[in-house]
């Protein structure tokens, strides 16, 4: 195996976060990789699909392992584009996207699925593959151990009649589906009516939450994996409980959307602006449009690393409710990066208006990223500031 060795350490996870303690890949890719050549080699010379690949690592691994055709889905934009990166890097053919629905064939022989947190998103690939699936096919979905539960495996067993565990190696482990069950239909997405409610988090504020303009209910449509899914998180629940005072606007953007809660409530507050929710999760995108379009309102959609797409200085307004995560790691640095884009696409004189855990102490951060801040709710857990573009 020296040449995935080599392959491996030549892999960046440009353009994602995450200093020199994270890797591109990690034991679970390589366990993956070399559990199918071991385990598995007619299937991996085969077709191969390969899901939530995190940087590229599984899909060029398979490449190099001698796949015929291998076919891709990622859901994250910056998993997309770290692939195209390192396929450049290391001389390896790219891999064609594919929507979900579409990536596997009847004439794949194998999967290799990084293991979703989300059952959900789980639940959805599985009968995904298995809707079409050849009888042939084997599944392969690994992660590491401290990620994983036994009710994976029942998931899992709702799409495939044989499922099998492997032991852990590295503190990682791979659960193998086989026979795909016949009859098998996606999941479709989930809606729920979110009335006006208290907000504060429970043990902060009991202020209204009141959704803007109309005061009225809002219909949320979650694809499956969706963060938060058909709810409302509270860190949205506080962000919008400060939307009864705005700022004018022609353009603003719901950035890192998730189900496009707040661009919705933009939107009907200012029915004539121009509103954009983007986020890096293509399942974020779509459920922001289907959220936007069961309330009958305007927004543009887009999938894209932060506001990569989004001219300097073209919006008036950005709302922000960040991750803090990275796939497993905690890292303040997506917030960071997302504070500085909100600072570029910010006209002079814009508002970027965020919800963020108290304890981060975000405040200087903003300060200097985009100017002048001021506190507008704090809570035990949740902090919503303002800041002003210099």
């Amino acid at each position: 195996m020296a040449d995935l060795d080599a392959m491996l350490a030549a892999l960046s996870r440009e353009p994602d976060v995450g200093g020199a303690e994270l890797r591109a890949w990690d034991a679970a890719d390589r366990y993956l990789l070399e559990h199918a050549a071991a385990a598995w080699p007619e299937a991996l010379a085969g077709e191969v699909a390969v899901i939530d690949d995190t940087h590229g690592a599984l899909a060029l691994g398979a490449e190099l392992l001698g796949a015929e055709a291998v076919r891709v889905h990622q859901d994250s934009i910056v998993g997309q584009r770290a692939l195209v990166g390192n396929a450049h890097r290391t001389g390896l053919a790219e891999p064609a996207q594919h929507p979900l629905s579409s990536v596997v064939t009847p004439a794949t022989s194998l999967v290799l699925l990084r293991m979703p947190r989300s059952l959900d998103r789980l639940d959805a690939v599985a009968r995904a593959v298995a809707a079409v699936a050849g009888p042939q096919l084997v599944l392969l979905a690994g992660n590491r151990v401290k990620h994983m539960t036994p009710t994976q495996n029942e998931v899992l067993a709702a799409s495939f009649a044989r499922v099998d565990v492997t032991h852990a190696r590295a503190k990682s482990r791979i659960i193998v589906g086989r026979d795909p069950r016949a009859g098998v239909a996606p999941p479709a997405p989930v809606m729920a009516r979110l009335e006006p409610q208290p907000g504060g988090g429970g043990d902060d504020s009991r202020r209204e939450v009141v959704f803007p303009a109309t005061s009225a209910a809002l219909t949320v449509v979650a694809v499956p994996g969706v963060f938060a899914g058909a709810n409302l998180d509270i860190g949205t629940r506080e962000l919008l409980a400060t939307f009864h005072e705005l700022p004018p606007f022609e353009r603003a953007i719901d950035l890192a959307c998730g189900t496009g809660i707040l661009a919705v409530a933009l939107a009907r507050a200012h029915p004539r602006a121009r509103v954009l929710a983007t986020d890096v999760s293509a399942i974020a995108v779509e459920s922001a449009r289907l959220t936007a379009e069961a309330n009958g309102v305007t927004v543009e959609t887009r999938h894209d690393d932060g506001l990569s797409a989004e001219p300097a200085a073209s919006a008036d307004l950005v709302v922000l409710n960040p991750p803090f995560h990275t796939g497993a790691a905690v890292t303040t640095e997506i917030a960071h990066r997302l504070f500085a884009d909100a600072a570029r696409v910010l006209r002079p004189g814009g508002e970027l208006r965020v919800v963020w855990n108290s304890h981060l102490g975000y405040r200087p951060v903003l300060e200097r990223l985009v100017g002048p801040t001021r506190q507008l709710a704090r809570g035990r857990k949740f902090t919503v500031t303002a800041s002003r573009r210099r």
